[in-house]
């Protein structure tokens, strides 16, 4: 079903310049945060413990940190609120070496007389395994980028795959930035939500290449640009359809989801945004930019037609017994 009908072509590669220098913005103020203030691990990376603590009213925070100080072992922590005034989550950066010591007791025991509360929750994870994980997250996006430059550019042509390559470095480092301004812990959450921005913007980004290779065979104008703009307003319908009924769930997710799934879901909504924008005003440009020829494009096409029509002619003799 067509929501959207257009009766002219809207030409998105004029604003492209305005465009790149917003991105350009964007990706600086995003490596400026990355250098500066840098990644806040989370413990699945970094390794450490987490007590979650429940009160059945607002946590005394206050109080808490007091009674902790007493006790070694949370002489590093950090107390946060966890979605609610009356949940806490207990962040430490060291483990316990003593396996038989249960983190959860010791917690009881250190907050007594600060109200009536359960542990909830108890993570640990040791500093090996953290960086274990962290390296092999970091190879997976490695891994996960490289396999989208090999399929593109098995798919389309070596300047679609560049070009959709620096799309999704530019979402996922817009993603990043915007993980280290408002501070959030970057965990095995946050790295599903990145590789789902990567699969997403790619998605988006192959089906306005898509059209283009389709304008660019089917057309017979010479002009790349007028190609692209009439390329992108066909999938325009699509394209906001999907990001405008994706961007709702997830912002759903986001205000309604609870504490566990807010990076998750904050890492998505830029994803969202940022990779919609990527495919027209970022992809588009550069596919341009790198000097795609249509004429040359049409001159392999029918090269091809003819290699192809003189295997089939060479067939149809031998079959015929002729050869």
């Amino acid at each position: 079903m067509e929501f959207f009908k257009y009766t002219r072509t809207f030409n998105f590669m004029a604003r492209s310049k305005f465009a790149m220098f917003v991105s350009l913005a964007l990706l600086t103020a995003s490596y400026t945060l990355l250098i500066t203030k840098g990644l806040n691990y989370g413990v699945d990376f970094a390794g450490g413990t987490i007590v979650q603590v429940k009160y059945d009213t607002p946590a005394p925070i206050n109080k808490m940190r007091a009674k902790l100080k007493t006790n070694d072992i949370f002489a590093s922590a950090t107390i946060t609120e966890f979605g609610s005034p009356d949940e806490v989550v207990i962040r430490m950066k060291t483990t316990s070496g003593d396996v038989s010591v249960d983190i959860g007791d010791i917690t009881r025991e250190a907050l007594q007389g600060t109200g009536n509360f359960e542990v909830r929750r108890v993570d640990i994870v040791g500093p090996t395994v953290g960086a274990e994980l962290k390296e092999k997250g970091i190879m997976s996006m490695l891994l996960a980028v490289m396999g989208i430059l090999i399929y593109v550019a098995f798919r389309f042509e070596w300047r679609f795959a560049v070009a959709s390559i620096i799309a999704l470095v530019h979402d996922v480092s817009i993603a990043l930035g915007a993980i280290t301004l408002v501070g959030l812990d970057v965990n095995l959450d946050v790295l599903a939500a990145l590789l789902t921005i990567l699969g997403y913007s790619l998605n988006d980004t192959i089906i306005v290449f898509d059209r283009i290779r389709e304008g660019v065979t089917n057309s017979k104008k010479t002009d790349l640009t007028g190609i692209v703009n009439e390329s992108i307003t066909r999938t325009l319908a699509r394209t906001t359809l999907t990001s405008l009924t994706t961007f709702f769930v997830v912002f759903t997710l986001f205000m309604f989801g609870g504490e566990i799934i807010h990076a998750f879901a904050f890492t998505l909504l830029v994803g969202v945004v940022v990779g919609t924008y990527s495919s027209v005003f970022v992809a588009s440009p550069i596919l341009i930019w790198f000097g795609f020829d249509v004429k040359t494009y049409h001159a392999k096409l029918a090269n091809k037609a003819k290699r192809e029509a003189e295997k089939q002619r060479m067939r149809d003799q031998y079959e015929s017994g002729i050869m």
